[in-house]
C-alpha cells in the first residue's frame, strides 16, 4: 500500500511517494501547474504508476492555526483531487515544511537553483514522512469524505 505525499502551491506541485509499507517517504518529482484537468491528469498518471492508495495534502495553516486563502485552496484542490480519484485523501498540517526542506537541501549544498528545483518534492515528502511517523504512533486511518480518524 503505497501514499501519495503532495505539497500543493499556487505554481508547482510537489509529490512524494511512501514505501510499500508505508514507513518512509521519498520525494518523486515537482509537476508545473497548468489547468486543473491537466494538474489531475497528470496526478491520476503517477497514481497509476506507483498504484498509490491513498494520499496525504499538505495543509497550509498560519502559525496560529488559523486558515487563509492557501488553505482554502488546498480545500478545493483536496475536494477535486478525490473525486477524480476516487482515493480516500487526508490534510496534514504542512507549517514549516518548506522551512525544512530548505534547511536540508542547504545541508546538502546544492546550489540555489538546485535547491530551488527540488524544494517542493523535498516539502512534500516532509509533509508525507510526519504523516507516516504520526501514523504509526497513534494508528491514523484514512477515512473518505472527512479526512482522518483516529482508532
Amino acid at each position: 500500500m503505497r501514499i501519495l505525499g503532495l505539497d500543493v502551491g499556487d505554481r508547482t506541485i510537489g509529490v512524494a511517494v511512501s514505501d510499500p509499507l508505508g514507513i518512509t517517504a521519498q520525494s518523486l518529482t515537482t509537476l508545473k501547474r497548468s489547468t486543473l484537468e491537466k494538474d489531475l491528469q497528470s496526478l491520476g498518471k503517477i497514481i497509476k504508476e506507483w498504484e498509490i492508495d491513498e494520499i496525504v495534502v499538505g495543509l497550509p495553516l498560519n502559525m496560529n492555526g488559523t486558515m487563509g486563502p492557501q488553505g482554502k485552496k488546498a480545500l478545493s484542490f483536496r475536494e477535486k483531487l478525490e473525486k477524480a480519484t476516487n482515493l480516500s485523501t487526508v490534510f496534514w498540517d504542512e507549517r514549516l515544511s518548506t522551512v525544512a526542506a530548505e534547511k536540508i537541501l542547504l545541508e546538502a549544498d546544492l546550489s540555489r537553483a538546485k535547491r530551488k528545483k527540488n524544494i517542493d518534492k523535498t516539502a512534500a515528502a516532509i509533509i508525507l514522512q510526519n504523516f507516516l511517523e504520526a501514523r504509526q504512533q497513534r494508528k491514523i486511518t484514512f477515512d473518505k469524505g472527512s479526512g482522518v480518524s483516529y482508532d
